[in-house]
């Protein structure tokens, strides 16, 4: 091994403990065979703020409640670049606010339905929107479930602070028939409407 090899490698190995210890470790798989997203996704309906529903719990999530994530475009890019808000509420409705801002950018040749997001500098994460809702009166999808490739994290997404138990039982559903251990969901507290 060359000496710019080494340096690489150990550069490669040190920033991904560095990673590590930012975020903790992910959990366990809920899914060993995350499929393809199933639709393709307009950006413009899918901006907007969305509420989360449930969760496979993730260490850089670890007791957020009331949990919301903002999507626009971001005014400075001329690339269509999307902005990220993620909030949170520590341990309760009532703890201490967090919020984190990110950036995410859509992958070419997904039809929209896959993005690279990062709220760590230049390190992207892959966030693969596997199924959504029918755009509503407002053009609006009203649902969205989100994963990516490791099975190790999923996401559920509603326009409704609290979904309908219509909704909830859909969503429920799409989830297991897209292969996630239902198990291993951790559902999110929201406020009242």
């Amino acid at each position: 091994m060359t000496a710019s090899k080494r340096f690489f490698a150990i550069t490669l190995a040190s920033t991904s403990l560095a990673l590590a210890a930012c975020v903790g470790s992910p959990g366990p798989v809920g899914n060993v065979a995350v499929p393809e997203p199933a639709k393709p996704v307009a950006l413009p309906a899918y901006l907007g703020t969305w509420y989360e529903y449930g969760r496979y719990e993730a260490p850089f999530q670890k007791g957020c409640e009331g949990v919301t994530a903002q999507y626009s475009l971001r005014e400075t890019s001329g690339d269509a670049k999307i902005r990220v808000i993620n909030s949170c509420y520590k341990d309760g409705l009532d703890g201490e606010f967090d919020q984190s801002t990110g950036k995410a950018k859509v992958v070419d040749g997904s039809d929209g339905a896959k993005l690279k997001v990062s709220f760590f500098g230049p390190f992207y994460g892959d966030y693969w929107v596997l199924d959504r809702g029918e755009p509503n009166e407002d053009g609006e999808y009203p649902w969205s479930i989100v994963g990516e490739p490791s099975g190790r994290y999923l996401w559920m997404l509603t326009r409704e602070s609290r979904p309908s138990a219509e909704l909830r039982g859909a969503l429920e559903a799409r989830v297991r028939e897209l292969g996630y251990d239902w198990s291993l969901v951790r559902f999110t507290q929201q406020p009242a409407p």
